[in-house]
């Protein structure tokens, strides 16, 4: 009966979208988890240690470091810890000025082997975009230091979409891009949360026409479709486009709240809003399908 209730690592990973490399690195490194071993020495969780990791990913999305974690275990939920996420921003940013890849590669590869998508969305890297963003105004550096950024961004989290949608099943996720803008991190950052959280995608990262779209829809049979907004959009002929889309529809981006008033008035079924790519992965995990202020059917 024991047996029964123990979990590889594989289906904790499934259950609380820690991926293994990052349990192993969680127990190994900072001692936060103790999983039981077979006789060939594979690890198997009981209900305490999935407790347990569900209360590390409660204090990672307060903001406390992975570091922080294990003397945060036993205190009371009301304590509020400050995490190392600002440092590590300026130590991507540096970087970033720099031109240093090898040394993004390094501080990312550390943090992504750390933390989980979400609690790094979250923490540093939507924080990280607005920082860039400001920092670009008026910085004097601001052309190359986009185009060196953006570059290395959209190879690393390409690779690692294309490594998760290997061994992933089902009907995908389609994501396309509703703007003239060469490149969006924020789309990217959709695309590799959804994958690293067991939701395989495709991705047209170049807007193309509605006929289009709705012909890729044709051809993928995705179980959905996830379109980024840019600050401006054709409200009538996006509405034409989705009404030949027969599939769950996402709506949003960082720039939801220029649209939202309109999106409210199409009345279409299985429409969804979304402002970032949290709120996406709430909405495609079905934990958010009810009317909230930022993420909301419209039918």
């Amino acid at each position: 009966m024991l047996s029964e209730t123990l979990l590889p690592i594989g289906e904790l990973a499934r259950r609380t979208g820690v991926n293994p490399v990052t349990l192993r690195a969680w127990e190994r490194r900072y001692g936060l988890l103790k999983p039981q071993r077979t006789a060939k020495g594979h690890r198997l969780y009981a209900q305490d240690q999935i407790e347990r990791v569900e209360a590390i990913l409660t204090w990672l999305s307060r903001g406390a470091s992975v570091g922080q974690v294990r003397e945060l275990l036993d205190q009371p939920a009301s304590a509020a810890p400050q995490g190392d996420w600002q440092l590590r921003q300026l130590q991507l940013t540096e970087a970033i000025g720099n031109l240093a890849q090898r040394t993004l590669d390094q501080q990312l590869n550390q943090v992504m082997a750390l933390y989980p998508a979400v609690t790094l969305c979250e923490q540093l890297l939507l924080p990280l975009l607005d920082a860039l963003a400001q920092r670009w105004r008026t910085h004097f550096n601001a052309e190359l230091e986009q185009v060196f950024f953006q570059t290395w961004l959209r190879s690393k989290l390409g690779a690692r979409v294309y490594h998760d949608n290997q061994s992933l099943q089902g009907p995908p996720v389609l994501l396309a891009e509703d703007s003239e803008r060469p490149f969006d991190p924020r789309l990217w950052l959709c695309a590799w949360l959804l994958s690293s959280n067991g939701i395989a995608v495709e991705v047209l990262e170049q807007p193309v026409g509605g006929a289009q779209l709705q012909r890729a829809v044709t051809a993928l049979q995705p179980r959905a479709l996830l379109l980024h907004l840019g600050p401006r959009i054709d409200a009538r002929t996006l509405l034409r486009t989705l009404q030949g889309i027969p599939v769950t529809k996402l709506l949003g981006g960082a720039t939801l709240a220029l649209h939202q008033a309109q999106l409210e008035s199409f009345e279409l079924p299985d429409l969804y809003l979304f402002d970032s790519p949290q709120a996406a992965l709430r909405v495609l995990q079905g934990n958010d399908r009810r009317p909230v202020e930022t993420t909301e059917p419209c039918n």
